[in-house]
């Protein structure tokens, strides 16, 4: 175990001891899998697909950026309206060519970029505009926790509001008061910890781990239907346009990567590394029956708590995703992890991201008595908090996330440096 100059236990290819791996990288999975698998649950899909895309899709990631971006793949919520109303009409392969297209438009971006380089990100993206558009990748990630974290089937509970409460403090008295390797894991101790009190209240139901075989071979699906391929350009016009979203989100993801493992991944492997990467997966996931995949910010929360950045503890948590795909005790038992814990865990994870915004703005000193970063960050931070979305059609949705980033970008390219008034 090392300290590097980022500040890391663990650093980008920093192998850490075999015991410690297993651990770390559970972490990582016992995080992302509730989110992943909720998923395929609201759309209609099979959960063991989406945890073996996002598995799969993580080690094509690593392997296309070269092992140098510490990203996991999992399944993007950005699709799920159009994901599930066709699936309903017409079924997965419809669905699958949406998918596909959705990478589809990831690997054109990467190719552009290609030929026009990265210089504009950092002209676009000052720390004034990067720094609130981290926080409200965080902070919108709120109200959810929130809601995980005191109803039961859509009604206040308090003892939903007592686990909750507890996990998050256990997590928060394991990431102060523990050393060691122990010290490594806060928000797998966390889960444990809640996990157990949320048993002892009867929150916890087991009977899908009892009706659950060992093994259990996930429901693998193409885009070619019972009767030979049909092409459903609908599917592709519903879907591809929201690739616009988790564009963005990437974008906000690997500003965060950045911050906090102190590399710059715009510059190297290069955006048109890491977007390809982010292509390939979804391609791969609609072509075996998977959602959409995008990188998680759960994850980047994980990293951040544990100082641990280490792209061997990435491509192990991928690796337990494929096994576990196909273990089904093992998956249905993960499964039964109840919104208590993962919101409790979830205000931790998703307040570090918010946190490491806020860092960008300290460290690059931006100064909030000057007018122009005061109209760049205000309003992006309600609007993107607040969910300010732009809802096209039933399935065609933009979140307030993407709303804040592109508003935050243009305000920033519109507005003169000096307000009139301070001159």
């Amino acid at each position: 175990m090392s300290q590097n100059q980022n500040n890391a236990i663990y650093d980008l290819h920093d192998k850490p001891p075999f015991f410690t791996w297993l651990g770390l990288s559970l972490q990582h999975l016992f995080s992302m899998f509730g989110a992943t698998v909720l998923v395929p649950l609201l759309v209609g899909l099979n959960p063991g697909v989406a945890l073996f895309t996002s598995g799969v899709g993580t080690l094509l990631h690593l392997l296309i950026t070269r092992g140098k971006v510490p990203a996991y793949m999992g399944s993007s919520f950005a699709f799920i309206i159009p994901m599930a109303s066709l699936l309903k009409t017409i079924g997965y392969p419809a669905v699958a060519q949406g998918i596909i297209s959705v990478g589809v438009v990831y690997l054109i971006v990467a190719f552009i970029i290609t030929f026009t380089g990265t210089n504009w990100i950092e002209y676009i993206f000052p720390a004034e505009v990067v720094g609130p558009i981290i926080m409200v990748i965080g902070l919108s990630l709120a109200g959810s926790a929130a809601t995980s974290a005191t109803a039961l089937n859509g009604h206040y509970d308090v003892r939903v509001f007592t686990v909750a409460l507890v996990t998050l403090l256990a997590t928060i008295a394991f990431n102060m008061f523990l050393k060691g390797f122990l010290g490594l894991l806060p928000v797998l101790l966390g889960i444990i910890f809640g996990y157990i009190v949320a048993l002892i209240v009867g929150l916890v139901d087991l009977s899908p781990v009892s009706a659950a075989h060992w093994f259990q071979l996930p429901t693998f699906e193409t885009f070619i239907g019972k009767d030979g391929f049909v092409f459903y350009p609908a599917a592709v016009l519903s879907m591809a346009p929201l690739a616009l979203v988790t564009l963005s989100e990437h974008l906000g993801h690997l500003m965060v990567l950045s911050k906090i493992t102190g590399t710059d991944f715009f510059e190297n492997p290069g955006l048109k590394r890491t977007l390809t990467g982010d292509g390939t997966a979804s391609v791969v996931a609609g072509l075996i029956g998977g959602p959409a995949v995008t990188s998680y910010g759960e994850n980047i929360g994980v990293m951040q708590l544990s100082r641990v950045y280490s792209v061997w503890v990435i491509g192990g948590a991928a690796l337990f995703a494929v096994i576990f795909s196909f273990v089904g005790k093992l998956s249905a038992l993960i499964s039964t992890i109840p919104g208590a814990v993962t919101g409790g865990v979830g205000f931790m994870l998703y307040g570090v991201i918010a946190a490491a915004g806020l860092q960008v703005i300290v460290d690059n000193k931006v100064d909030y008595s000057k007018k122009r970063n005061l109209m760049i960050a205000a309003p992006i931070l309600v609007v993107g908090i607040g969910n300010f979305h732009l809802q096209l059609s039933t399935q065609v949705d933009f979140s307030g996330v993407a709303i804040a980033t592109v508003l935050g970008i243009i305000l920033n390219l519109i507005l003169p440096k000096v307000a009139a008034s301070e001159k």
